[in-house]
């Protein structure tokens, strides 16, 4: 519970933290050569049964990145997945906010201690207390009166690659401490996703040398479910799937997804859409990461 205060020091006084013991830690956690010796919880850790998806990329985000980010989430609403991220500038904190508007938890693990006067960074205050409030919850290994510093985020990716079933990476520069949570990954042997993106963008050189290395290259939300080994729905679950979906759709792709009820070659759709092609393209390649349609045998269809 978050407890503010009007004060002369701060605004806010402290979470309700709960300091956890190593038997207390989630199992996957307990596994890694180098667990904490204690973490600090606010909130709820992901929940049993739940697949954890590590969400992490560049602070410097492009808009590619970010709609990527958003519609790969969507396409996750209605499956037993807990999204977690470190609440940082950029990547982090879209992976949290796409969580939140598809109804998925999502857990934080910020670089710093967690009472709300160190909370780093300060401005992403509200999204922790959003976090929280949904069901999700924060952790972190640091005092809970500890600032942020340089060296405490690379100690910090070990423990959100410890928590997750598989860690996708959105974008990165070869030089991004990003990387550094995938190299966590590996040595914890978790499997590494990674979103391609444009030869041109120096943002795609981290994912490029990723898939180089044998990291497996998302292009959809099922890709995400097949690497987390989550089963394929029945009949009724994945109508349920679409229809809570389609109500969370934007009102342009309410239309694309009307126009394919009749599959269709490309061209046909863009005649049908009346919009500029570039605006049209950006429409069908988002319906296409959030798994709403697919392409086959050159047609477009609804999933």
């Amino acid at each position: 519970m978050l407890v503010y205060m009007n004060n002369n020091h701060n605004k806010y006084r402290a979470y309700n933290i709960r300091i956890l013991k190593s038997a207390e830690f989630p199992e996957k956690l307990k596994e890694i050569p180098d667990p904490p010796k204690v973490l600090y919880q606010v909130g709820n850790l992901p929940a049993d049964g739940n697949k954890v998806l590590c969400i992490v990329g560049s602070r410097k985000y492009t808009p590619y990145g970010k709609g990527a980010c958003e519609s790969l989430v969507a396409g996750l609403r209605g499956f037993p997945i807990t999204i977690v991220s470190g609440l940082a500038f950029g990547i982090d904190s879209i992976a949290h906010t796409a969580a939140l508007t598809a109804g998925l938890q999502t857990v934080a693990v910020p670089g710093s201690g967690l009472n709300p006067d160190v909370l780093y960074p300060s401005a992403h205050r509200r999204l922790a207390h959003k976090i929280i409030q949904s069901g999700g919850g924060l952790l972190s290994e640091f005092e809970p009166d500890f600032v942020a510093a340089p060296w405490g985020f690379p100690q910090r990716n070990r423990i959100m690659a410890a928590l997750s079933d598989a860690v996708l990476v959105v974008e990165a520069g070869l030089q991004s401490g990003t990387l550094i949570t995938s190299r966590y990954a590996t040595d914890y042997n978790r499997d590494v996703l990674t979103i391609p993106g444009s030869i041109f963008s120096s943002t795609s050189a981290g994912p490029h040398m990723l898939i180089k290395l044998g990291a497996t290259p998302v292009t959809s939300s099922t890709d995400i479910l097949e690497a987390l080994g989550i089963a394929h729905e029945s009949e009724e679950e994945a109508a349920r799937r679409r229809a809570a979906m389609y109500s969370a759709c934007t009102a342009e792709e309410k239309i694309l997804i009307d126009l394919l009820q009749t599959p269709q070659n490309k061209e046909t759709l863009l005649e049908h859409l009346h919009m500029p092609a570039h605006t049209a393209n950006i429409i069908i390649s988002m319906a296409e990461l959030k798994g709403l349609i697919k392409e086959k045998n050159g047609l477009l269809y609804v999933q």
